[in-house]
């Protein structure tokens, strides 16, 4: 399998996005972190919010240029949420989740094409199973999801030869994104959960691919979870 190199990873300051960043660190590689708070490992870092698109492009031409002009790999493991019927979630934040979710993904994409291009490199996006299986009071985030999952089907069509694309389709995780939440929408305690390490380990594999080889989707959640299929 190929070397890791330089891999951008947005929302690399917590959960999956943090897990991976450690991982990819201890595989020899280097992690380049977009998140809008620092990250606790010492790595490279902009903080740029993903619902800004300006702010979001000159970060990734940041920390490209922090990584000696060469980048291998993006993860966009960034990812927020707004829970609730759509008319009793403000639309602020319903927007929000869509343009954290689905349009900084996109934004981070297509900045880094052409560095990816030069390295003939590869992206792993991330969706969910909420990306498959659409559930009530989370317009936002399925509608936002499902659209991750669209966008990089296209994108691998586009891009097939040049640059190779993965989504990652995870289940929940032993993280802090459900903290915040009513307690109507949090996992119950006993709820079957990933290990976000376990969970990096399947990112890295597809980043690890040799060039040409497509691990096009990867459905990854514990065998105990209701949200697939």
């Amino acid at each position: 399998m190929k070397p890791l190199g330089n891999v951008l990873i947005t929302g690399g300051a917590s959960g999956l996005g943090a897990a991976t960043a450690r991982a990819v660190a201890e595989e020899g590689g280097s992690p380049l972190v977009l998140d809008i708070a620092a990250p606790e490992i010492d790595a490279p870092h902009v903080r740029a919010d993903l619902a800004d698109r300006e702010a979001t492009e000159e970060a990734v031409h940041e920390l490209v240029r922090k990584a000696g002009g060469r980048l291998d790999s993006v993860f966009t493991a960034a990812g927020v949420d707004s829970c609730g019927p759509i008319d009793s979630v403000p639309a602020e934040e319903w927007d929000r989740v869509v343009r954290v979710n689905l349009l900084g993904t996109a934004a981070v994409v297509r900045t880094a094409l052409p560095y990816l291009k030069q390295s003939r490199g590869a992206v792993v996006t991330c969706s969910s199973t909420l990306g498959l299986k659409a559930v009530p009071d989370a317009t936002a985030y399925c509608a936002s999801k499902f659209g991750v999952l669209g966008f990089s089907r296209a994108l691998a069509a586009e891009t097939a030869g040049s640059v190779g694309v993965t989504t990652l389709v995870p289940g929940g995780m032993h993280t802090a994104f459900f903290d915040g939440r009513d307690e109507q929408y949090k996992p119950p305690a006993d709820a079957k959960l990933n290990r976000p390490e376990d969970v990096a380990r399947t990112v890295l594999f597809a980043l690890r691919q040799p060039a040409g080889c497509e691990v096009r989707e990867m459905v990854v959640c514990s065998s105990e979870e209701g949200s697939w299929p």
